[in-house]
Formats: structure tokens, sequence, C-alpha cells
């Protein structure tokens, strides 16, 4: 069994990861399991430098390899943010996000609302250069929020392909479809060629 940390404290996206990983054989460790308290800033201005600052830093104080991600959502109407700063939106959480979000699309209407989802997952392992696998998922912003699963934005992030917001579909669907599954896709990869040794 090989440990990788999976550095984060969201459970949604553990779960999500535990899922697309299940039957690589890896044992998927927490930062507060392994009694990391830390917490590493995201001071980059693209996903690849969040991600990698948190992957490198959390295998530095882990000696595990060691898996990062930062996602965000870019909406098209408001010059792409709110990008990496979408965890701390308008400065606030919650459904207080969600309708900060709608306040600022108030007058654009719902055929200019296009967003997308990006997801960039970093691996980082000890004496390696670190891996990067990128995923994305394009949408469009719901008028009021819609569903009552996932996490985030998923309540106002339409999938034209699904007739539904993310938060109205399965977790298996959404695990299949999202910016996470496919960077996580692609991650696992990466992950399965360090398993044989490369």
């Amino acid at each position: 069994m090989r440990d990788l940390l999976i550095a984060t404290r969201n459970p949604g996206k553990l779960r999500e990861f535990a899922a697309i990983f299940d039957g690589l054989g890896l044992r998927l460790r927490t930062l507060d399991e392994l009694g990391i308290p830390d917490e590493i800033e995201e001071t980059g201005t693209t996903f690849a430098a969040n991600a990698a600052l948190k992957a490198e830093g959390y295998m530095a104080l882990s000696g595990l390899p060691t898996l990062a991600d930062d996602s965000g959502l870019e909406v098209a109407a408001l010059g792409g943010a709110p990008g990496v700063y979408s965890a701390r939106y308008g400065g606030v959480k919650g459904e207080a996000q969600l309708r900060y979000l709608l306040d600022q699309l108030k007058d654009v209407p719902w055929h200019a609302r296009l967003a997308r989802f990006v997801c960039v997952i970093a691996l980082s392992r000890p004496g390696q250069p670190t891996a990067f696998a990128e995923g994305t998922l394009p949408g469009v912003i719901e008028l009021e929020p819609r569903g009552s699963g996932g996490f985030g934005y998923d309540p106002l992030f339409y999938v034209l392909d699904e007739d539904a917001t993310l938060a109205e579909l399965p977790a298996e669907r959404k695990n299949q479809i999202s910016h996470r599954a496919v960077a996580a896709r692609a991650a696992r990869a990466i992950l399965a060629q360090w398993a044989e040794g490369s």
C-alpha cells in the first residue's frame, strides 16, 4: 500500500478524489490525520501556481507524495472572475457568496452568463519535478440556485449537456464530468506511472 497525502481539508474534495482513485492501491492520507495544522498560503496568481505551492509545501512537511489542487470558477462576463479568488470571492462564504455572484451578474442575460470551472492538480514527490493535470467544465451561471448536492458554486452552475446544475446531479455523475474529475483522471494516469516506477 502506497501513501498519498491529499492536501485539502475540504470533505467534498476528499470524497471525489477517493472515488476517482479507487482501485489504484493507494492509501489516501489527510492533513488532519497526519497532524499537520499548517495552512500554506495561496499567493500564486494562477491555479497551477497555487496547486504547486500547496503540493510542494505539504510534501516537505509530510515527507509523502502529495496531491494538491486549486480550482475555481471563471465567468466570462466578469472578465474571468472570481478565478483564483473563488473561495474568498466577495469576502463571504456559503449562500452569501452565491448571492454575491448573482448580484454581480444581475444585469447580464442568461445567454451571456457563460462560465467554466477549472481545476489544476499538482503532484509532488521527493526528488522529482512536480507534475500537473488540468480539467475544465463549461457551463452557464443560473439565475437562482438549484439543487442540494455538491458544494461551493455547484447550485448556480448549469451544465448544458446534463440539463441540470452540478448540485442537481447525482454524485456519481458529477464525479464523471466535473472539472475535478477530468483533472483527477489525468492525475490517476500519472499516479499509475509512478506506481510502475517511472
